[in-house]
Formats: C-alpha cells, structure tokens, sequence
C-alpha cells in the first residue's frame, strides 16, 4: 500500500538520535599474559643493571687424608643492564565536544584516560615480546625477551640467537630462520634443555594458532589420552577439545595463548617459556597522568605516560622455541 502523501519519515529528519549503545565496548582484549605474570619492581636509572652467577658443574670430589689446601680461583659474575623505555598515549578534545551530549561518551576525557591507561599496558606486552634489540640514548628501548634468551633455544634452519654483548652493554637482536610447525618434540626439546640448565619453567606464552596447534598433541601416539565424562539427567552434553597444561618429562607447563602475540608474524613465531622467577618490570616512572600539560587553546589535552624496563634475572632460566608457523599453517 502506498504512504500518504505528505507523511514525514525519519529518512527526512535531521535531528534524531542515533541509536547507540550508551554501554561501548572496547572490542581490543585487555589480557597481558606475560606482563601479569612477573613481579613489578621499581628502578632508579634509565639504564639498571645487576649481576648473575651460577653454581659450578657438578662432578667428582675427593681428597687425600691429610692435603695441603690449594684455592680455586673465583669467577667474577655477569653484570648485565637494559635500558629503560618511554612509553605514551595521548589525546585532545575540544571543550566544546567534552561538554556535549553524546551516546556512549567515548570521546570523554574520563573515558579516554581509561582507555589510553589500557592500550599503553598492552604497548608494555608488545615490547616484552617483540623482536627489538636495546638502545641507549635519548630514544631509549630496552630489549626484548627475544633478545635475551641464547641457553634454552630450538631456531629454524639458518636462525642464530642475540643475546646481552657485555662490550656494549646492549642486546642483539636474533637471526630468524626457517619457519617450522610447532611440535611435541620441539616443546620437549625446550624443556629439556631447561631442566638440564637449572631453568623450572611454569608457563609458555603462544600466538592463539600455536595455542591451537598444541590442542592437537592429545593425538599424539605418545600422549596419554584423556575422557570427559558425558552430563546426565537430560543436561547438556561438552565436547571437550582443548588443554591447558602439559606434564612432560621434564615439568608441567601452562600454554597461555597470548593476542598481543597475533599482531604480527614476527612475533607469532615465538613461543616463550617462562620462569616467572626470572623476569621482572622495573618502573623508573609508574604509568600515570600527566597533569601538568599546559592548556594552550579551547581544547582538553590528556598525556598518559611511563618509563620502565625488562629485567632478565637469568636467561638460563627462560627458553625460547622461535621461528614458529604463528598465524596460520603456513605463516
């Protein structure tokens, strides 16, 4: 049936209100695996430092009755640094938009400042697991967790390790090599390797596919397969077909599929395993507000700002299986 003649439809009006939602959501997930997962320490240098030493080898001790002493020399330990980084967010709204109606209220300061604060501790966990080395200067940037770990290491064909260079005081960053399928044996590799090295590894940080790919180690042949048992009395039935942890030869591990990891291929091919033990965040500035930013115009201007570092206690206690397919089975 035809409309009216004259009937005023909302495709003719110019001021409804849109129908949003007043709740927004931020679509980008907060979890930051690896950056929870260590202890938060404070700094008071841009460039703190610390030592490392380690038992020596075991092996045979036997002495003749009555022996002269004789004195081993003493190995000096490692002294070790990186170098803090100057993170932040920022924002301006004109003073008029702060003052207007709007649905959701997004373009606020208080909500700005809520959603800076998240996105540059999401910046925090992309610097821990990125694939940079460290840097000194005005531009500071301290190195990665990539960068670090030389001892407990399964590359691709043609990839070295980085490592701290005691003549610098910098990282180096990695040569990446031949991409590969993440496997069982590559995970036990790394893992034994740890053991062997003192490291005792609790937790393994994944791109969301290498999360996926692990799920398929219960096919395995050398897996012990697992049953759920089937709900009853007309409840709803699971099909269970993931898993958390994995009890190897050499220690359980929890595999946390980390996003921030899923931002790039560069660094969905690393898996990192994890004595949180070993790592900690050193604060030289604690993420905050900058208050004193100088009103200059009818806007509202907003800084979120901090300054820290990564501090690898010991690299032996930390492993690395690089190199990884990390977004899909071929990339």
């Amino acid at each position: 049936m035809a409309v009216v003649t004259n009937t005023f439809q909302t495709t003719d009006a110019v001021g409804n209100r849109e129908e949003l939602s007043d709740v927004v959501s931020r679509i980008t997930p907060e979890d930051t695996p690896i950056y929870s997962l260590i202890e938060k320490g404070k700094c008071v240098t841009v460039h703190p430092e610390w030592e490392t030493d380690e038992l020596a080898a075991p092996g045979a001790n036997i002495r003749e009755e009555g022996e002269e002493y004789a004195f081993d020399a003493i190995t000096p330990p490692k002294r070790l640094g990186n170098y803090t980084q100057i993170m932040r967010k920022d924002w301006i709204i004109s003073a008029t938009q702060e003052v207007t109606a709007e649905a959701g209220n997004v373009q606020k300061r208080k909500y700005q400042k809520l959603k800076k604060g998240v996105e540059i501790r999401k910046d925090v966990e992309f610097a821990i697991v990125d694939t940079n080395a460290s840097a000194g200067g005005a531009t500071r940037e301290f190195g990665s967790l990539n960068t670090w770990v030389e001892t407990n290491v399964s590359r691709g064909a043609t990839g070295a390790n980085g490592g701290f260079n005691p003549e610098t005081g910098l990282t180096v960053a990695p040569v990446t090599g031949t991409q590969r399928a993440f496997t069982k044996a590559i995970l036990d590799d790394v893992m034994q390797q740890g053991y062997q090295n003192g490291a005792n590894f609790r937790h393994v940080s994944v791109s969301p596919y290498v999360k996926s790919v692990f799920v398929t180690f219960m096919s395995d042949s050398n897996v012990a397969p697992f049953r759920y048992a089937v709900s009853q009395g007309g409840e709803r039935n699971t099909i269970v077909a993931t898993a958390d942890y994995y009890e190897g030869p050499f220690g359980t591990v929890m595999i946390h599929p980390n996003r921030v990891q899923a931002v790039s291929a560069g660094l969905a091919r690393n898996a990192f395993f994890i004595d949180s033990d070993m790592l900690s965040f050193l604060w030289l500035r604690n993420i905050q507000e900058d208050r004193d930013v100088a009103k200059t115009g009818d806007a509202d201007k907003g800084v979120i700002i901090g300054e820290g570092t990564l501090k690898v206690h010991n690299e032996k206690g930390l492993g690395i299986a690089a190199d990884l397919f990390g977004l899909s089975a071929a990339s």
